[in-house]
Formats: C-alpha cells, structure tokens, sequence
C-alpha cells in the first residue's frame, strides 16, 4: 500500500467524522459513492446515497450535536478498494454542555477509488457501549 493511500484514506475518515459533526450534508457526495451502503443500529439498513441523505435529514435533531473521534485506523488494501476499520468514540451534546451520552463504536468501511478520490462505498457501525449521562 502506498503512503499516500493511507494518507488519503485516513484523511477521508476525518472528513467523515467533521461532516457528520457539522451536519455538512451538502458536502456528503465529498465522501460517499452514490451506491453507499449504510448498516447502523442507528439508520438501519440504506442503500444508496439519495435514501441516505433523505434519513439523516429525517433524523437530525438540530439541537443535537456530536463530536466523532476516532482512533487506531487499520487499512487493508487490495488495489482500487480497502478495507478499513477503526475504533470510534461519539459524544452527543448540547451547546455549552458536556456530554449527555457517549457511544463506544467500531466502524467498518468499504472504501474505492474514484475520479474524484476515495470514497466510502459501505459502512458497518458496532455498538460497543453506551453510556447516558
């Protein structure tokens, strides 16, 4: 695997993470492929990217933050495509607030190259843990 595959890969997590913290869905086609899978507690199963964006508009909650961290990223990759996973910390807060519930996850991906760079063409959420403060 090359460097800078890692280094794109890795940089597209991080841009996954800020886009779902910052509720930036017009920049969703920036990290997804139009045939994204989705399986998460959460949003159940989604096919495709249009059904995606109609939940996670359905779902927000404006008043509702959250802040992804996510650590120790493993890449597996096998020419156009990699397998990536990676431990994932969610807290979900209100402005000003501290945290009123964390979420330990591992995450999943299936990511491919595309003209425009890597996207995540399927994601697999695991609980691990809640915890409701």
């Amino acid at each position: 695997m090359s460097t800078i595959d890692r280094v794109e890969i890795a940089d597209l997590v991080s841009r996954l993470g800020r886009l779902l913290d910052d509720k930036r869905w017009e920049d969703a086609h920036t990290v997804f492929h139009p045939e994204v899978a989705i399986h998460s507690p959460r949003y159940g199963e989604t096919t495709g990217f249009d059904e995606f964006l109609e939940v996670m508009r359905r779902t927000e909650q404006p008043d509702v933050l959250t802040q992804h961290a996510t650590t120790g990223l493993l890449v597996d990759l096998d020419g156009d495509r990699a397998a990536v996973s990676a431990n994932a910390v969610n807290h979900f807060y209100r402005a000003g607030e501290a945290p009123f519930r964390t979420a330990s996850l591992r995450m999943d991906w299936v990511v491919v190259r595309t003209p425009a760079g890597w996207r995540v063409r399927e994601t697999r959420t695991t609980v691990l843990w809640i915890r409701e403060e």
